[in-house]
């Protein structure tokens, strides 16, 4: 066991657990931010998506030893207040139907639209393609990333 110092959600914490953990589980089990899922624990699922310096990987396969020095979000940092523009257009367009994918899905989606503001439906799709989603809303979670753009490029023009 070492003690490990992060940054998470712009906050420092210190966990201590072994070096090969899982930051998924360091995130649930020792911290109690429980809005990542554990989905398949393989990393092909995408419900564990979080960013490392805002890039999305799957902390069901992030080693915690690996993530020291990184900028560390989760889906209660992306906004403290859940009024990221994908969390607004969600809820808008009500694209959830279970949820249980939908904070990965709003990670991923939240990375492409950082390097990519005005994504075309490929974009889109190349982008979410290693997130499923076991209740196949994949159109209305493209609608609701084209409309994230949409509001962010409001905010930005003062609308």
């Amino acid at each position: 066991m070492s003690t490990y110092n992060l940054i998470i959600n712009g906050e420092k914490k210190s966990v201590t657990v072994a070096s090969d953990t899982p930051l998924l589980w360091v995130l649930r089990d020792t911290l109690g931010l429980v809005g990542t899922k554990f989905g398949c624990g393989i990393g092909q699922c995408g419900a564990c998506t979080i960013h490392l310096n805002g890039i999305a990987v799957r902390g069901c396969q992030t080693p915690v030893s690996s993530a020291v020095g990184f900028d560390i979000t989760t889906i209660e940092g992306l906004d403290k207040e859940g009024k990221h523009p994908l969390q607004q257009a969600w809820c808008e367009l009500d694209v959830a139907q279970c949820g249980y994918c939908q904070s990965g899905q709003i990670m991923t989606a939240s990375a492409l639209l950082k390097r990519n503001p005005k994504p075309t439906d490929q974009d889109i799709d190349d982008a979410m393609a290693g997130n499923l989603c076991r209740c196949a809303t994949y159109t209305r979670i493209r609608a609701g990333i084209h409309k994230a753009a949409e509001l962010t490029a409001g905010k930005e023009a003062g609308v």
